[in-house]
């Protein structure tokens, strides 16, 4: 629908990036939310006195370094959860670490928390991949990930949340019991915008979409997509199960096997028409201009991928492997 018109100051703001490593684009990720408009400040979080991405901190005065010592079974919550204690303001806005946003940015997610029945503010985000096979991931989230998630607020499914961008008030978090209370889920972000959801209040997508960045090989790209995969399914196993439903090219094969070459060929015109609807329409990726034509051969991947996160408990998260139980927490020995 384009941009809505701004809402009243919300008041003062803080800004709480948990981080870990360097990554590509985090300097320009850092950089973009230090010239943010409206009254804010600015607080990186991390585990490690030896963490390389310090350096990159100090380049710039805005930034706020947390140094966290909380250790949780989500190693990202424990650093959160240092921050919300620094943090000095009654909004707080989270978001990842390799996240890169516009000047307004702030002003948008946080307006509509005038409204006293909106809980939470999330954000679509915009990949930006630096190898074939990331750009690939990367149109699975532009012509897959974002068009279900704006179909699931079409009808109602409304209480999930993204790390791309979380906007709540400080009062509300710890009427959930602060992020203590969602330390030991690997899909924190969800958990913390399905209890404020409980809590009778709203969670609404922005006009906004960030950006952030993807990178590694098909062998990052295929642990990426299962953990993000296992991590849906163990946080809403009903929704999980029915993903296939909506996939078009997996009918498209289907009809295909039956001699139906007519309804493949409808529904695979259907299916890169919405890519591009979605993919350029709504998130303006330049990567759907150019790799359009492949939303049917990543559709196919996809499929696989859901294959393999409906079994197993396990993931891989930088390096580490997570064991997690039915709900979705994260197991230690």
């Amino acid at each position: 629908r384009g941009r809505v018109p701004a809402a009243k100051s919300v008041g003062p703001v803080s800004v709480l990036k948990p981080m870990r490593g360097l990554d590509p684009g985090f300097r320009e990720a850092i950089r973009s939310h230090t010239v943010l408009q409206g009254e804010y400040e600015f607080l990186c979080g991390v585990s490690q006195p030896n963490d390389p991405g310090l350096a990159v901190l100090r380049e710039f005065y805005r930034v706020r370094v947390v140094e966290s010592d909380t250790h949780t079974p989500n190693g990202k919550v424990g650093v959160l959860m240092d921050l919300a204690a620094a943090a000095k303001h009654p909004i707080l806005v989270v978001n990842d670490a390799d996240i890169r946003v516009e000047p307004d940015y702030l002003t948008r997610v946080t307006a509509p928390l005038a409204d006293r029945r909106v809980g939470l503010v999330t954000c679509l985000y915009r990949p930006l991949g630096d190898t074939f096979a990331a750009r690939f991931e990367g149109l699975g989230v532009a012509t897959d990930f974002a068009p279900s998630a704006l179909v699931a607020r079409l009808v109602g499914v409304d209480e999930f949340a993204m790390g791309s961008t979380l906007a709540f008030r400080r009062e509300d978090l710890e009427r959930i019991g602060g992020f203590a209370a969602v330390a030991d889920y690997l899909a924190d972000d969800y958990q913390v915008g399905h209890r404020i959801h409980a809590l009778g209040l709203k969670c609404v997508l922005s006009d906004v979409v960030v950006e952030t960045h993807l990178g590694g090989g098909w062998r990052q790209v295929w642990a990426h997509q299962v953990r993000w995969a296992r991590t849906i399914r163990v946080s809403r196993f009903g929704g999980y199960l029915g993903l296939p439903i909506t996939n078009a090219t997996l009918w498209a094969v289907v009809c295909t096997l039956f001699g139906r070459w007519d309804l493949a060929a409808g529904l695979l015109g259907l299916r890169l028409m919405m890519a591009l609807a979605a993919g350029w329409g709504v998130l303006h990726s330049r990567d759907v201009l150019f790799l359009w034509w492949l939303a049917p051969a990543r559709d196919l991947f996809g499929f696989a991928v859901w294959m393999a996160g409906l079994f197993g408990n396990s993931v891989v998260w930088r390096g580490q492997r997570l064991a997690l139980d039915r709900e979705g927490r994260i197991q230690v020995d």
